[in-house]
């Protein structure tokens, strides 16, 4: 057949390949440079034992606990509910809520997979950190119990706390990283979702029951970069679509 005029456009202007899912790494893309990873622990490194239900009912009331979480489909944001309480009635919900978080702490159990996946990231020099809502003496019981270091490790008393940014820029800033180069690993869409992106992090939401849909995400406005339904999936995520260079 003669060399023709379409056949030279046709080298010229292959077919175009087919697009790939963000953040997806293929053999004509780079993977995505990991440095580390930031957990939350309640419910992500830790197995849930907290009854948040029955905690902030104690705190607000059967009444206005009702109507605090009719309105806040996404999930209440207690601590942040009682900022603007009077000092006394706001030093008894502390109290509730420590009491809460202290029986917890008698049943403190390390999430299946936890152990594989932090040996994963020492195994290629990658910083791991924590961010928590709870207290620090949980913290602290957190690292003597199941012999895992996570550093920085803030709690509660570093404020301001998730959801907003600020615990997150603080361990990127402590590790001299860009946000860019961290996933924050969490199974809260409004707190650990919403912190990883308002930080500029990749985002990986930890849903092991199935709570949250697209509705979820299209309501709250948050869509995390990954959705996984155990620690053992992350490992895998992570080996798959990062780089992991310290």
């Amino acid at each position: 057949m003669p060399f023709t005029l379409s056949r030279a456009l046709l080298f010229l202007h292959p077919k175009p390949l087919a697009p790939t899912m963000a953040h997806n790494a293929s053999s004509f893309t780079p993977k995505t440079r990991l440095r580390g990873v930031v957990f939350d622990m309640d419910g992500t490194l830790t197995v849930p034992v907290i009854d948040f239900g029955a905690m902030y009912n104690a705190v607000l009331g059967e009444k206005e606990y009702r109507r605090v979480k009719a309105e806040s489909p996404s999930g209440i944001d207690i601590l942040h509910h009682i900022e603007n309480w009077s000092p006394d009635k706001q030093q008894k919900a502390y109290e509730i809520i420590l009491d809460y978080e202290r029986q917890g702490l008698e049943r403190l159990q390390i999430m299946p997979g936890a152990a594989e996946l932090c040996g994963l990231l020492d195994s290629k020099k990658i910083r791991r950190g924590l961010i928590t809502r709870n207290v620090k003496e949980a913290v602290d019981l957190f690292h003597v119990r199941f012999g895992m270091s996570f550093f920085p490790a803030l709690s509660r008393e570093f404020r301001p706390y998730k959801p907003d940014p600020a615990p997150l820029l603080h361990i990127c800033s402590t590790w001299n990283v860009q946000p860019s180069e961290v996933m924050m690993v969490g199974d809260s869409l409004k707190d650990d979702v919403a912190c990883g992106k308002q930080a500029g992090a990749f985002t990986c939401l930890l849903d092991e029951k199935g709570r949250y849909g697209s509705s979820d995400f299209a309501k709250s406005d948050l869509q995390p970069d990954f959705k996984v339904a155990s620690l053992s999936e992350v490992y895998s995520l992570l080996e798959e679509k990062f780089d992991l260079m310290p």
